[in-house]
């Protein structure tokens, strides 16, 4: 099938990463792709190679284009009204219409299960009297699934650690490993005072952008960081990132793509989950947190890295990698997201 894929980026680059993630999972299958968004500057690191079957294109070059067998509106981005005029159109051709998904954003709230595949049809404008359906990612049977690459199991397997660090000039030396890709987390100086007070040497994988940033705050404040050594990363391809978690020994991720690639790297891991307003985030974390079995310590550590004020326990990393090893199961037991796609659209 032909699929277009519309994406906006907001500010962090999570929108695109799954996106792309979708496109060439898709690709890898044998579909042909286009991805039209306002902003691919992210993809010149995140996906350089990009790939043969999937065209990245220019958001507003749509509003001329002839849609596909599959409309894939991600993340409650709105689509141009010439294209869902195209939309009818080609169902009135056709007498068939294309099926048109939203794909939502990931959540383990109650709420999902009930929600996901409903269908939302279009009362006004150009479209008006076509159908969208709710697509929403999950972490059970009853949602959409994940992103999960067939071979992820393979590669991690056959995955080098000693080797990687050494690639990229990381003088390893047996100590704890740690990776940092976070916003600005109320817990972060907190977390960074332990590790550099602590007997245990620890050395802290710090990503580019936000993270970096946040990190060099903490150190203009200190003269010394004890027995914490910092190593800070270059933008990079989302398989290097892949591989940036299956090495550590704990990942501090944010937003969802990555929180997603933690669970699979199977490694103890703790979500700066993205701040809202009017705190409709922490009902979010905790319903992730009840669907994992988070032991009470790796739940304390959530609400000090989290909410302002809170106080920041110790890291146990022995006493939660149980609960992520045994959540990492179940989901390699379900369906994967890009093939519920594929599935949900055929039945459309």
């Amino acid at each position: 099938m032909y699929w277009d894929i519309f994406c906006k980026v907001i500010d962090n680059h999570g929108d695109i990463g799954v996106c792309w993630r979708v496109a060439s999972g898709l690709a890898e299958r044998g579909e042909a792709v286009r991805l039209w968004v306002d902003d691919a500057s992210a993809l010149a690191w995140m996906a350089p190679d990009g790939h043969p079957r999937v065209q990245v294109l220019p958001w507003a070059e749509c509003r001329t284009a002839r849609p596909g067998d599959v409309v894939v509106e991600a993340f409650a981005c709105e689509l141009e009204p010439a294209f869902v005029a195209a939309i009818a159109e080609r169902t009135r051709a056709t007498g068939r219409q294309p099926a048109w998904i939203n794909l939502e954003y990931l959540s383990a709230e109650a709420w999902v299960e009930r929600c996901h595949g409903l269908p939302s049809p279009v009362l006004s404008g150009p479209g008006r009297g076509l159908t969208k359906h709710f697509f929403h990612p999950g972490f059970s049977a009853a949602t959409g699934g994940l992103v999960r690459e067939p071979d992820l199991p393979e590669r991690q397997a056959a995955f080098d650690r000693q080797a990687w660090l050494r690639a990229r000039g990381i003088d390893w030396r047996g100590e704890r490993l740690l990776s940092l890709f976070c916003y600005e987390p109320p817990g972060l100086h907190a977390l960074l005072d332990a590790l550099a007070r602590s007997a245990q040497p620890t050395r802290l994988l710090v990503t580019a952008g936000r993270a970096d940033a946040a990190v060099r705050q903490w150190l203009a404040g200190h003269s010394r960081v004890g027995s914490l050594v910092l190593d800070g990363l270059p933008l990079m391809p989302q398989s290097s990132f892949d591989e940036l978690l299956w090495a550590c020994d704990l990942n501090l991720v944010r937003g969802e793509d990555s929180l997603v690639r933690a669970l699979w790297a199977g490694q103890p891991l703790v979500w700066n989950i993205y701040p809202q307003h009017d705190d409709a985030h922490l009902a979010k974390l905790d319903a992730f947190l009840d669907w994992l079995g988070a032991p009470p310590s790796l739940r304390a550590f959530h609400a000090g890295w989290n909410r302002p004020q809170q106080p920041l326990p110790a890291i146990d990393i022995d006493g939660w990698r149980p609960a992520v090893q045994q959540a990492r199961r179940r989901l390699l037991a379900l369906p994967d997201l890009v093939s519920e796609l594929m599935r949900f659209a055929v039945r459309g």
